[in-house]
This record gives structure tokens, C-alpha cells and sequence, in this order.
């Protein structure tokens, strides 16, 4: 599995891999809508490696908040990483 593309960690994995990988949790993607472009990063912490450039509007499935910052998935361009949890709003209806 290659984490740039595979929600996987050791403590925590997307559901959807559920058949694929063994993970102590699982959690189900919560939508949501990016509301300023911003950088998604490879860890949690600003000064990690920049994996992409996401838009205004672009969807982040979130599958964890910790803290101020959300790990999940950029369904558009089948990455995985970080991003402030500030630039995270619901998508609209």
C-alpha cells in the first residue's frame, strides 16, 4: 500500500480498504468542502512535504481531526494527507 494514495496507517484506515487491509480502526470519509486553497501535506505539521495544491471548493474526505489539522482523502486526485481543519466546511446541500 503507498500512503500518498492509500488512507492506511498503522493506528487508522479508510473503511473502503477494509477488505485489503488489517487496521486496529476503520472510519467512515466525512465530506467536506475546501473554502480557501491551501497546501495538503504529506504529515500533519506545516513544515511536512507538500504533496498538492487543493482549490477553493474541492472536496477533503476527512478521517480523522486531531488537534487543528484533518488527515483524509482528495477523492479528485486520489491523494492522501493533511490539512488545516479551518479550511474545512460542510459541502453545501
Amino acid at each position: 500500500m503507498d500512503p500518498r494514495v492509500d488512507a492506511v496507517r498503522r493506528d487508522l484506515a479508510d473503511v473502503r480498504l477494509a477488505d485489503r487491509v488489517f487496521a486496529p480502526h476503520y472510519a467512515a470519509p466525512m465530506p467536506r468542502s475546501i473554502i480557501a486553497p491551501i497546501a495538503l501535506h504529506a504529515g500533519p505539521k506545516p513544515d511536512s512535504d507538500v504533496l498538492a495544491q487543493l482549490k477553493q471548493g474541492e472536496i477533503f474526505e476527512v478521517l480523522e481531526l486531531a488537534g487543528d489539522h484533518a488527515w483524509g482523502v482528495v477523492p479528485g486526485q486520489k491523494l492522501v494527507g493533511y490539512v488545516p481543519a479551518s479550511v474545512l466546511e460542510r459541502p453545501a446541500a
